[in-house]
């Protein structure tokens, strides 16, 4: 009896508890297996019928086989395997047909997948970011095998603790692995492009035009890089990027429309919505002119273009062939002038890659007595040249120069170094040559 009573009083507590609650129990189920954060929950009208159902983008058990689930009720009513793991979902309206039912966003990495009517509908990618210029040059050391794969790797440590635009998914990769795995690791990747891409950490929406519910919407991106993209949600172009590191929206004194920003130096930013904005379609967007869509007055077909169209159906193939004619000839000359550039010295860029350099000559003066000025750089992005030697090959018959060999100091990457000599015309019958730059080492 005491134990009855016990259990009397323990079911009107929680009777009593419920009744008191502000929330009503409509469902548990412990064993839902659904695996996901708030960023990727949305609740949406997704068919129209004015009952919203529960999006969610499901990591799955140990963040494995991730997929994308709708649910009426406690029910699963659709669910589709998702290409990668889900990092935010939203779901919004991005067009004006009929009927009215918004699309979902799923961002992932550097992608964005939308979804219309639950199937797949576009893919937008992040563009790629600038890669480190002395992580370039290093990649490049490698790919013309001038440097082994522990040097490379202390190297890229060091630019990594230091550099402030960070290291490509391909270093960071490399310096994850033992030594044995580095040299067939940089032989499989040293042909590759060195590409930097950040991922969207998060992701909302914001009216283009109107403030009405059921306004067209444009996703609003945030990169790990620390920079906010906001993307067209019909041409999917990016329409605004800010290089901010927080934002907040809402009421501020007594303005109800304030948007409030910090950014990446530590300035503070604080926009005001006018109460008299009105928001239109710009004249800019992206997509074909209205010109487009008029009927052109197109003319009657003549007697000359039947006959021409006549004669192109009948001799396309010879047409055809004689184009392809004139092009491998046109490619063919074009190969002929820059060996002979090269063969002559013509070429003002070296073509050998481990002494890049870039060289032109001022000739000063009305004679018979001129100034040459041979002004010499480095184009290399991070690496000095040392101990390079070059002269004057000219005929001494016809001129003389006082100094015709030069000892080139350090060339430092981007800086502009001149070569200063004279040259005297020795001809009284004004007969001219060719003077040509050269390294003793290949003469």
């Amino acid at each position: 009896m005491a134990a009855a009573s016990s259990s009397d009083s323990d079911s009107c507590r929680a009777e009593s508890k419920e009744a008191n609650s502000k929330w009503l129990d409509a469902h548990y189920d412990p064993m839902a297996n659904i695996h996901t954060f708030s960023a990727c929950l949305a609740l949406a009208d997704l068919h129209g019928d004015g009952e919203y159902k529960l999006v969610v983008g499901d990591l799955g058990p140990g963040g494995q086989q991730p997929r994308l689930k709708v649910l009426k009720g406690p029910t699963v009513l659709t669910e589709s395997p998702l290409p990668a793991l889900p990092a935010a979902a939203a779901t919004f309206l991005m067009d004006q047909h009929e009927p009215r039912t918004p699309a979902l966003a799923l961002a992932s990495g550097p992608c964005v997948y939308v979804y219309k009517n639950l199937r797949p509908y576009f893919k937008f990618s992040l563009p790629h970011l600038p890669p480190n210029p002395l992580e370039q040059d290093l990649w490049n050391q490698a790919k013309e095998d001038r440097i082994d794969p522990l040097t490379l790797k202390e190297m890229l440590e060091g630019i990594r603790e230091k550099a402030e635009v960070p290291l490509s998914v391909q270093s960071l990769r490399f310096l994850q692995l033992e030594l044995s795995e580095m040299e067939a690791f940089v032989n499989q990747h040293k042909s590759k492009a060195i590409r930097r891409q950040t991922v969207i950490t998060t992701m909302s929406t914001l009216k283009k035009s109107l403030a009405e519910e059921d306004a067209v919407s444009c996703l609003v991106l945030g990169t790990e890089n620390k920079e906010l993209l906001v993307l067209d949600s019909e041409a999917f172009t990016i329409l605004a990027k800010e290089a901010v590191t927080s934002l907040c929206f809402g009421r501020y004194g007594r303005e109800d429309n304030t948007l409030i920003m910090t950014t990446r130096g530590g300035g503070l930013i604080i926009k005001i919505l006018k109460r008299t904005a009105v928001f239109v379609e710009g004249g800019g967007e992206v997509g074909p002119p209205p010109a487009q869509a008029t009927k052109l007055n197109v003319p009657r077909k003549t007697r000359l273009y039947v006959d021409q169209t006549l004669r192109e159906r009948e001799a396309g193939t010879a047409m055809h062939r004689t184009f392809q004619t004139d092009l491998y000839l046109l490619r063919l000359r074009a190969a002929r002038a820059y060996v002979q550039a090269i063969e002559s010295s013509l070429s003002p860029v070296s073509a050998i890659a481990r002494e890049p350099l870039k060289l032109h000559a001022v000739v000063q003066g009305l004679g018979p007595t001129f100034k040459l000025t041979l002004h010499l750089q480095n184009t290399s992005t991070a690496r000095p040249i040392l101990g390079l030697l070059v002269c004057f090959l000219y005929n001494e018959a016809l001129y003389a120069l006082p100094r015709a060999f030069f000892k080139v100091p350090l060339l430092v990457p981007g800086l502009n170094y001149p070569l200063e000599t004279f040259v005297e015309s020795l001809s009284d019958k004004g007969i001219s040559d060719i003077i040509k730059v050269g390294r003793p080492s290949v003469l």
